[in-house]
C-alpha cells in the first residue's frame, strides 16, 4: 500500500513543481501565429503585384512575423530549459504532439519574408526547416504505424506533420538554390498530397462517426483547408504552371471554406477563445494566396474580386486573433487561454 501512495505523492509533487516553472503552460501551437502572419504577408505581396496594394502592408506584416518567431522561440526555449518534462509530455501527446510541426513550418515560411533582406539567413533557415520537416514527418508516420491509434485522436492537427511537407517548395523560387535541390519541389508536393488523402478521410470519418470535437477545438476544423489551398500553391511552384488540377484544388478549398463557415458561424458566441485558434490563420491566408494566383491566369473581374474577399477575410481573422491574444497577455490571462 505504501508504494502506490508514495508514487502518487511523488507524481503530485513533480506536477506541482512543474507548475511553478516559468512558461510551463506555453503551447507550441502558438507558432501557428508565425505561419499565419507569414502567409498573410505573402498574400498582401501578391496583392501588391496584382493590383498595386501598398508595399508597406506586406513588409509590416512580415516584420511582425519575424518578431513573433523570435519572441516565441525565446519563450519556448525558457519552457524547454525549466520544464523539459512538460515539453516531453506535449511532444508525446497524440494530438498536441503533431503541432510541433508549426515551429518547423515557420522555418520553411519565414524565408519568404527574409530572402529579400537576408538571403543567406533565409537559405540556412529553409535548409534546417526542410531537414527537420522531413524527419518529423517520418517520425510521426512511424508513430502512427507502430501501434493502434484511437479514432478520437484523428483531429485536424494530424494534417500538420506530413502535409506540412507541402510547405517545403514554397520559398524555393526566391532562395537562389542550386539545381541539385530542385527535386525537393516534387518531393514536397507528392508526399504532402499523397498523405493528405487518407488523413482527410480519417478525420472526416472521425467527425462523422465519433462524438463531436470539444467546442474550443471547433475552429481548428479550418486546418482542413490546408491540403487544398497550400497544395495549389505548391503545385504551381513545383510544376511551374497553373492548370486544371491546380484550379481543382482551389475549387475544393472554396467548397470546404463554405462548408466550414456554416459550421463555425456561431463559434465566437459559444466557444471561449484559445490561443490554439491561431492554427486557422495560415489556412485562411493560404486560401487568399491561392485566390491571387488564380486571378493571375484567369483574368476575370469576379476571380479578382473573390481573391480580395478572401484576403480581407484572412486579414480580419489574423487581426482579431492578434488583438485577442495581446489582450490576454496584457491582462495576464495567457495561461488560461492555452
Amino acid at each position: 500500500m505504501t508504494a502506490p501512495i508514495s508514487q502518487a505523492a511523488s507524481a503530485a509533487a513533480t506536477a506541482a513543481s512543474a507548475a511553478d516553472q516559468p512558461l510551463h503552460y506555453l503551447p507550441v501551437s502558438l507558432f501557428g501565429s508565425v505561419m499565419g502572419l507569414t502567409g498573410l504577408s505573402s498574400a498582401w505581396r501578391l496583392a501588391e503585384m496584382r493590383s498595386g496594394a501598398p508595399a508597406w502592408i506586406h513588409e509590416a506584416i512580415g516584420a511582425l512575423a519575424v518578431a513573433a518567431f523570435v519572441a516565441l522561440a525565446g519563450a519556448y526555449l525558457v519552457k524547454l530549459l525549466y520544464s523539459p518534462g512538460a515539453v516531453k509530455a506535449e511532444f508525446a501527446h497524440p494530438v498536441a504532439g503533431n503541432l510541433f510541426g508549426t515551429f518547423i513550418i515557420s522555418l520553411l515560411l519565414l524565408p519568404l519574408v527574409l530572402a529579400p533582406v537576408a538571403l543567406h539567413l533565409a537559405q540556412a533557415m529553409w535548409a534546417i526547416g526542410t531537414v527537420a520537416m522531413t524527419l518529423f514527418a517520418w517520425l510521426v508516420v512511424d508513430r502512427w504505424m507502430a501501434g493502434v491509434q484511437q479514432p478520437e485522436h484523428a483531429t485536424p492537427a494530424w494534417i500538420v506533420p506530413v502535409v506540412g511537407l507541402l510547405d517545403v517548395p514554397l520559398a524555393m523560387p526566391v532562395l537562389d538554390l542550386p539545381p541539385a535541390l530542385q527535386p525537393l519541389r516534387l518531393f514536397g508536393l507528392v508526399v504532402g498530397l499523397f498523405f493528405a488523402v487518407p488523413l482527410f478521410t480519417l478525420i472526416l470519418s472521425r467527425l462523422m462517426f465519433q462524438p463531436q470535437m470539444p467546442p474550443p477545438l471547433q475552429p481548428t476544423l479550418l486546418i482542413l483547408l490546408a491540403p487544398f489551398s497550400v497544395g495549389m500553391s505548391t503545385y504551381a511552384v513545383a510544376m511551374h504552371r497553373l492548370d486544371a488540377f491546380a484550379e481543382g484544388l482551389y475549387l475544393l478549398a472554396l467548397f470546404m471554406v463554405a462548408v466550414l463557415a456554416g459550421r463555425l458561424r456561431h463559434v465566437l458566441r459559444c466557444c471561449p477563445f484559445r490561443v490554439g485558434w491561431w492554427a486557422v490563420s495560415f489556412p485562411l491566408a493560404s486560401l487568399a494566396i491561392a485566390g491571387f494566383r488564380m486571378a493571375e491566369v484567369a483574368e476575370e473581374p469576379l476571380v479578382d474580386a473573390l481573391a480580395w474577399v478572401l484576403l480581407a477575410g484572412a486579414s480580419i481573422a489574423v487581426a482579431w486573433l492578434a488583438v485577442r491574444t495581446l489582450h490576454g497577455v496584457v491582462r495576464g490571462e495567457l495561461k488560461s487561454l492555452t
